[in-house]
């Protein structure tokens, strides 16, 4: 089963906006626990 490159390549393009995506939301939830932090201490 070979597959087109056209399709690979979209695949890959999928792929790459789901992990910037995922480390987007990684990087948001870790800005937020840190803002609580802050809060809680002050």
């Amino acid at each position: 089963m070979t597959e087109q490159p056209d399709s690979q390549t979209q695949r890959k393009r999928i792929i790459r906006q789901r992990n910037l995506v995922l480390g987007g939301v990684l990087v948001a939830f870790v800005v937020l626990i840190f803002a609580i932090s802050i809060v809680k201490m002050g």
